[in-house]
């Protein structure tokens, strides 16, 4: 269930712009405030089948936009590179490309 969690964060997290505003609530409420579906269904005066239904829907959405765009697989890609980078500068003691490894992480 927590890598679920964090998938669906990190999902969240690059392709919020996409949803609606009851989506980005619901989800936020959900995944980063911790709270259950009854409680969100209490602040929306709506049924927890009606906020589970949204949660699910946007997940699958969320899902699929990263099918299509893949920014959190290209994301992961870049982070292991960049850690393996890290470990191969300390090996060579360059510092200018230490330095220059340092900014392109400060890009993520």
């Amino acid at each position: 269930m927590l890598e679920k969690t964090t998938r669906i964060n990190f999902l969240y997290d690059f392709y919020q712009s996409l949803l609606t505003d009851k989506q980005r609530n619901y989800m936020e409420m959900y995944y980063l405030e911790d709270l259950s579906l009854g409680e969100i269904a209490e602040t929306f005066e709506v049924s927890r089948q009606a906020v589970y239904d949204n949660i699910h829907r946007t997940e699958k959405m969320l899902e699929d936009y990263e099918a299509k765009l893949e920014l959190f697989r290209k994301f992961v890609t870049r982070r292991q590179i960049i850690e393996q980078l890290e470990k191969d500068m300390d090996n060579l003691g360059n510092e200018k490309l230490k330095n220059d490894l340092r900014m392109l992480k400060e890009l993520e």
